[in-house]
């Protein structure tokens, strides 16, 4: 049963009256709108998989008991765990499903033991500035062993060591990877408290009480077990995957870093705890403008949760009060993947979820200080998503032209039945979606002219962007659900520049997430854009920002709003190369 839960919203906004004004101003957009018109033949996506030493197929372990985790998975990462200045991949992998089963039962069977993989990027750049990416498997040397039911994955330098750590969940107990900082990692989860032994889906990694050491958010999705499942079925009667209402919503988990290597569990202490659905995505943003991180969690077939940090460690459910729980229409959806970003140029941040077949995907426009209005129609983004269900996304500039546009993985969740007429085993097959911002006010749907990234036809999950090569440019790394991982690298080359920024504080060297970073372009034009790796479906993303600059081609003053409430300028930066802005470097205001 749908619920509805439009009447706060509606009361609020009634006696908030106009639209607020936001905590950083000036920020008007530059004219960008004719850099990189796209044309009908354009191909702005190559599938280079195969060329760059990609060989990695998910496994989700089915035998025909259509067991619900076997749907779920998986996510991927991109991160740079051997600090070479590219990024790394981590794919997650499945198991074996039901009981008293072995491999051979499989009807996929996999060609070796299921294992996570870790694949090194052995980028190099020729004299000319050419790049050519080259992915080495170095599971077995980097000593991780993930052998379970492979979900999600969450990154950060959790003990402030200069090296990126690695936190994996599982449908049963998650994993904390420390990186030993030589290429190898340790499983300190038992040590560290944090294995979590609910169904884990999207993690985070979130400083809640400004301590300069990040916490970690945990989003659990509902129980399930061998002995409680039951055969769900189709409207037509016939036999198909149960919902997320077919298990009891586990709540979800937050942990405190006690600085020394392990962690305590507060979640009932937070409040966090207090709501029980069945999560499937989260974000940490700083939602009202108080500088303090807020957390998003996009909630299956539930209201979706924004809980507001109290500053004291304890945090409040404000998603119905703020209009961003369900839709327009008072409804919760089956919402997956999420994610936000200044998408209209008013300087704060929207959301978009990605929901399933039956329903719309949703854009939230952050009307000021964390109140949003249902604006998906307002961005004609409703429509083309009826008939696909949505899991990994992200607002993304992929041709620099200083608009972010958005990508949608699709996969669907029960048998399509014209698949299945089609003699398909695993009838999901979708495909994606890449709409393109027209200047802030609306979106063009130009899948049909995306090429490779949007021409296969399935099961599509997690989703990772970032800039793989290095050439400022944003790539985007897929994962499917029994099927290959796909890396689409960027060939759009536009005349567009651009400008990547990555943010270091004095006590560390790893990159800092959840500052918000201003570019100012002249005559008061600005860009503003939240370093983080969060967000998608069960994945992480490239820390680093890029710039969209457009036509702009001078020098660029940056504006760094620190996670600590200082505020640094560094001027004159040159644009087309990435920088690094360190704490206590710049101008202080």
């Amino acid at each position: 049963m749908r619920s509805f839960c439009y009447l706060l919203p509606l009361l609020f906004a009634i006696g908030c009256g106009e639209k607020q004004t936001p905590v950083i101003s000036d920020s008007s957009h530059p004219k960008t709108e004719s850099v990189n018109p796209i044309p009908s033949d354009a191909q702005p996506f190559d599938d280079v998989t195969s060329d760059v030493g990609l060989n990695f197929t998910h496994y989700n372990g089915m035998t025909g008991g259509l067991f619900l985790p076997e749907l779920m998975g998986s996510g991927t990462v991109l991160f740079d765990y051997d600090n070479d200045g590219d990024l790394d991949i981590y794919l997650i992998q499945g198991a074996l499903m039901g009981k008293d089963t072995s491999v051979e039962d499989s009807i996929y069977p996999p060609k070796a033991a299921p294992r996570d993989q870790l694949y090194r990027n052995d980028l190099t750049i020729n004299e000319a500035g050419q790049a050519t990416l080259n992915f080495v498997n170095v599971t077995e040397e980097s000593g991780i062993n993930a052998l379970g039911y492979g979900m999600g994955a969450a990154v950060t330098d959790f003990n402030k060591d200069g090296w990126i750590d690695l936190y994996v969940t599982n449908w049963g107990k998650n994993q904390l990877l420390k990186n030993n900082g030589d290429g190898t990692f340790s499983d300190i989860t038992d040590v560290a408290g944090v294995a979590s032994p609910q169904w884990g889906t999207s993690a985070a990694f979130v400083d809640i009480n400004k301590d300069g050491w990040d916490d970690l958010f945990v989003s659990n999705y509902i129980t399930f077990g061998y002995d409680t499942h039951r055969p769900c079925y189709l409207p037509s009667g016939a036999i198909g995957y149960c919902g997320p209402k077919s298990g009891a919503p586990e709540p979800d988990r937050l942990y405190l870093n006690q600085k020394d290597g392990t962690f305590k569990d507060i979640s009932a202490l937070s409040g966090i705890a207090q709501k029980q659905d069945a999560g499937l995505g989260v974000l940490i943003r700083d939602f009202n403008n108080d500088l303090w991180p807020d957390i998003y969690v996009a909630n299956d077939a539930g209201h979706n949760h924004l809980w507001i940090n109290q500053q004291d460690s304890t945090f409040e459910d404000e998603a119905l009060i703020r209009g961003c729980a369900c839709n327009i229409n008072g409804l919760a959806e089956g919402s997956m993947g999420v994610d936000a970003a200044d998408i209209d140029g008013d300087g704060d941040e929207d959301l978009v979820i990605g929901h399933w077949a039956e329903e719309t995907n949703t854009v939230y426009l952050n009307l000021g200080d964390g109140f949003f209005e249902d604006a998906t129609d307002q961005f004609h983004l409703g429509n083309p998503s009826i008939g696909y269900t949505a899991f990994g996304t992200a607002w993304f500039d992929y041709d620099n032209d200083g608009w972010l546009d958005l990508f949608m993985a699709n996969g669907a969740t029960n048998f399509i039945e014209a698949r299945q007429r089609l003699g398909e085993v695993y009838p999901l097959q979708e495909r994606n979606q890449l709409f393109r911002n027209v200047s802030g006010k609306t979106y063009d749907n130009i899948t049909d002219v995306a090429g490779a990234l949007c021409d296969h036809l399935e099961v599509t999950r997690g989703a990772s962007f970032g800039d793989l090569d290095n050439d400022g440019f944003s790539d985007i790394l897929i994962s499917n659900n029994s099927g290959p991982a796909r890396l689409f690298l960027n060939r759009v080359k536009s005349q567009a520049h651009w400008l990547g920024v990555s943010l270091q504080t004095a006590d560390q060297s790893t990159p800092k997430l959840q500052c918000r970073i201003v570019a100012e372009l002249g005559d008061n034009h600005t860009l503003i854009r939240t370093p983080r790796t969060d967000g998608s479906y069960l994945s992480t993303n490239d820390p680093r920002v890029i710039f969209g600059l457009g036509h702009y081609a001078d020098d660029v003053t940056l504006r760094v709003h620190w996670s600590d409430d200082s505020v640094e300028t560094f001027k004159d930066i040159q644009i087309d190369q990435y920088v690094t802005l360190k704490k206590g470097e710049g101008v202080v205001e």
